[in-house]
């Protein structure tokens, strides 16, 4: 079975720029000793769930183009037939990393939709840098995603019918965002239905909100889930709720076309977080899925949006 992760991030220096403005919001807004709890809170939530699946420790954040050689390492190591890099220090950063390590190493525009010039950013990362998708972190967007301002940017991504992974629910670890104007992946409604040459792919099975991203996907075929991360959420989720249960409700509703494998992968010494991978594929064995629909999951959708990409 040929494997693509849908979803890695280079584990590059300092937070994620969209981050950086949530948090200087906060600092302005209540101080920086407060910041810091919030921040030791995070750490140990973080150092918890490590245990739980017997991570080690992350290691030192790296420059784009180390942390590019080595998940191109891991690509041949685990037999990956492409690993797609959704965030990497920049645009322009990400795409001098991966230069040499093309076709293996895909990587994804990740800019605020919000920050001026958006769409013809995303312009320049698809025809200049030849970037097969865009990344975003819906919460993290401080208006409707459907308002007018931002149609010259899904047109853009409608254009080049690029998959847009946007990521909806909890966000950031424990201590991290559970609010916000588009927190809920209903929020996405009216853009899958105004441009439906874009594939939306929604990652962790909706991050807390399955039965919402469920009832989207009902409502617009273009939406996708992919099943990435630790999917620590469901702990939190109210009710009986696990990973099998997940992938038994989205395959027997939407089915094998429209779930994509990722890990969430992002730093060493762990780099690919290969039990992800092993858990999942046991889980769906689990549920007798045919091979040719673990070959869907586990590589074939995402080969499909890849290829689907108009870079002209």
């Amino acid at each position: 079975m040929k494997i693509i992760d849908f979803h890695v991030h280079l584990p590059v220096e300092g937070f994620d720029p969209q981050f950086v403005a949530y948090r200087r919001r906060y600092q302005k807004e209540y101080g920086a000793e407060k910041l810091a709890v919030i921040d030791n809170w995070s750490r140990e939530y973080d150092r918890q769930w490590r245990r739980s699946w017997n991570f080690p420790d992350p290691g030192p954040p790296l420059p784009p183009g180390e942390g590019a050689s080595l998940w191109f390492d891991e690509a041949r190591k685990h037999r990956l037939e492409q690993v797609v890099l959704v965030t990497g220090g920049g645009n322009e950063a990400l795409a001098e990393a991966i230069a040499p390590y093309r076709p293996r190493l895909v990587g994804f525009a990740h800019h605020h939709p919000q920050e001026k010039g958006a769409p013809a950013s995303l312009e320049k990362a698809v025809t200049e840098y030849g970037f097969k998708g865009y990344k975003i972190f819906a919460p993290l967007v401080e208006m409707p995603l459907g308002d007018p301002s931002l149609r010259p940017l899904w047109a853009a991504a409608e254009r080049h019918r690029l998959p847009v992974l946007i990521h909806f629910g909890i966000l950031g670890g424990g201590g991290g965002i559970a609010s916000g104007t588009n927190i809920n992946p209903l929020s996405l409604e009216p853009v899958a239905k105004g441009y439906p040459g874009i594939s939306f792919v929604v990652p962790h099975f909706g991050c807390g909100y399955p039965r919402e991203l469920l009832q989207l996907c009902w409502s617009a075929a273009n939406v996708y889930v992919d099943t990435s991360g630790n999917n620590e959420w469901i702990r939190w989720h109210p009710g009986p709720l696990t990973l099998e249960e997940l992938f038994r409700r989205f395959y027997e509703t939407i089915g094998p076309e429209r779930i994509i494998f990722g890990s969430d992968s992002s730093w060493f010494p762990r780099g690919f977080a290969r039990a992800y991978l092993e858990t999942q594929l046991e889980l769906c064995r689990r549920l007798q899925m045919p091979e040719g629909d673990l070959e869907l999951i586990f590589g074939g959708n995402a080969r499909r949006l890849l290829e689907g990409v108009r870079h002209a």
